[in-house]
């Protein structure tokens, strides 16, 4: 029997990847970063990907990962914070597993990102790039059925609702 995959979304720094490795733990399902993915395959950072061809292209490359990783299945995906802007994206993952959003406010955001420079869309005042992207992105996450925020509950508690959920669509 197979079993459907569990995919995090939600803006950068809101915990997906470290609350997927916790997932994984309790699952023995095998976790997938979806960013890291792409740089393995790449073969550069995705800092460099953006420098080189641009957002278009590496949401490209992201369309076709998530094109790729929705027909397995038994995966935790962790994807990157820019994944919502192509509605399609969250469609494809719907239809083989449970899409949670994960979410946190800007001062968490923050607080976690102050001092990361891997992020290209972050480049300048982190606060204010911040703001500006969540308030644009915020509707798109509105969209994911499953809402976990981040600020109320640590990674341990988030893959607990998490598994939860997961149980009751199973």
């Amino acid at each position: 029997m197979s079993k459907r995959n569990i995919i995090l979304v939600g803006f950068m720094g809101t915990g997906k990847t470290v609350t997927g490795r916790i997932l994984a733990e309790r699952t023995g399902m095998a976790l997938v970063d979806m960013d890291a993915l792409i740089e393995e395959r790449q073969k550069r950072t995705i800092p460099e990907i953006f420098a080189q061809e641009g957002e278009p292209a590496f949401r490209a490359m992201e369309r076709k990962l998530v094109q790729e990783l929705a027909q397995r299945d038994g995966l935790i995906i962790s994807t990157g914070g820019g994944i919502v802007l192509n509605p399609e994206n969250i469609s494809d993952f719907e239809k083989t597993g449970l899409v949670v959003c994960l979410t946190a406010s800007p001062e968490t955001i923050l607080q976690r990102l102050e001092h990361d420079s891997t992020r290209p869309l972050l480049s300048g005042d982190k606060k204010t790039q911040i703001r500006v992207l969540l308030e644009k992105r915020k509707p798109l996450y509105n969209t994911v059925a499953h809402q976990i925020n981040g600020d109320l509950l640590g990674p341990e508690k988030r893959a607990e609702e998490i598994l939860k959920l997961y149980a009751l669509e199973n």
